[in-house]
């Protein structure tokens, strides 16, 4: 029997974790982690997590002792071997909206850097027979990536240069649970994104700018 817990927050990292859980239809509870308190410093948290980020996840293992989970990759790798019996699933932003000064060859390097992996992903999908990014199903892979790419127009690329990747985003959105794990642990704004003016996204970005800031300079320490 599972006893999940989850810790998280809305970033593409960490609805990549509860879109798996309903794929994979698993029971869970959830406790959003508030980056403006500075929640993911606590030490209950650290516990849990000593490097201090989401997610993290928290399961009874097979010996019916706790175990404590962190890094997404190592969570959706847990989530599949354990759970998956039946092979169901088998940094640009930070420049760009977060940084204290506007950095252009930043910005242009990881842009670059994005749409270069975006153009490597649409050429994938002109291959594929299923419409999704590996075999003949979704997989962890298309979860993986899709918070990353649902959030392309945030980040400042134009989704029209990759149709294909484009229509494979509103393919996954056609999900049940994709649709019901990206809201969680508070409503994901895909839509809201796509109608933003570019000004209206950097004055969204500086109510978050104080904390990534705060962040990483408790973080240097």
């Amino acid at each position: 029997m599972s006893n999940i817990h989850l810790y998280t927050a809305q970033t593409p990292n960490g609805i990549k974790i509860s879109i798996l859980l309903e794929e994979l239809g698993l029971p869970y509870n959830v406790t959003d982690i508030e980056f403006s308190k500075n929640t993911q410093k606590e030490p209950w948290f650290l516990e849990i997590n000593p490097n201090g980020r989401i997610p993290a996840l928290t399961d009874t293992f097979t010996d019916g002792k706790p175990i404590s989970l962190f890094e997404s990759g190592s969570i959706m790798q847990y989530l599949t071997d354990r759970y998956d019996t039946e092979h169901k699933v088998s940094q640009l932003n930070h420049f760009n909206r977060y940084a204290p000064e506007k950095i252009e060859y930043g910005i242009n390097r990881y842009r670059n850097e994005v749409r270069r992996l975006y153009r490597t992903m649409e050429i994938q999908l002109q291959s594929s027979t299923s419409g999704y990014l590996v075999g003949n199903r979704c997989t962890v892979a298309d979860i993986a990536c899709w918070g990353w790419l649902a959030s392309a127009r945030y980040s400042g690329v134009d989704m029209a240069e990759f149709p294909l990747l484009d229509e494979w985003v509103h393919r996954m959105l056609k999900r049940p649970g994709v649709e019901k794990g990206r809201h969680v642990p508070s409503k994901h704004a895909y839509e809201e994104i796509q109608v933003l003016t570019s000004k209206e996204m950097d004055k969204q970005a500086e109510k978050g700018k104080s904390w990534v800031q705060a962040g990483m300079k408790d973080d240097s320490k």
